[in-house]
């Protein structure tokens, strides 16, 4: 199971950090990935991390701005998102699976998604 946390509303420029607990047979040892879904629009990468932490991956819109990282110990994954854009405002959703890229089809587990909203 993974369950995010951590999304609301924000003004153009704010940060927001989100949270993703893997429970049950998911944990860090999966990969792990963000991904956004805005209304109308295909669900996308935003950034992954790679089972041991050594390599990340980002969508070029969020790079300089958001960062990937986790913590083995409490099986967490977070997205600090600083400097944050209207065009950032979409549901977040955290997945778990054997790739760590912008692809949905490398990520088999999927949580429930928690909502960010940037105002200009």
């Amino acid at each position: 199971q993974l369950v995010e946390s951590g999304g609301g509303s924000v003004q153009a420029g704010g940060s927001l950090r989100l949270s993703c607990a893997a429970s049950g047979d998911i944990n860090t040892r999966y990969s792990m990935g963000w991904f956004r879904q805005a209304p109308g629009k295909e669900r996308e990468g935003v950034a992954g991390i790679h089972t041991g932490g050594g390599s990340t991956y980002y969508a070029d819109s969020v790079k300089g701005r958001f960062t990937i990282s986790q913590d083995s110990a409490k099986n967490t994954v977070y997205l600090q998102m600083n400097s944050l854009k209207p065009e950032d405002t979409a549901m977040y959703y955290c997945a778990a699976g054997r790739g760590y890229g912008g692809s949905c089809e490398d990520f088999a587990y999927w949580g429930q998604g928690t909502q960010v909203t940037v105002s200009s």
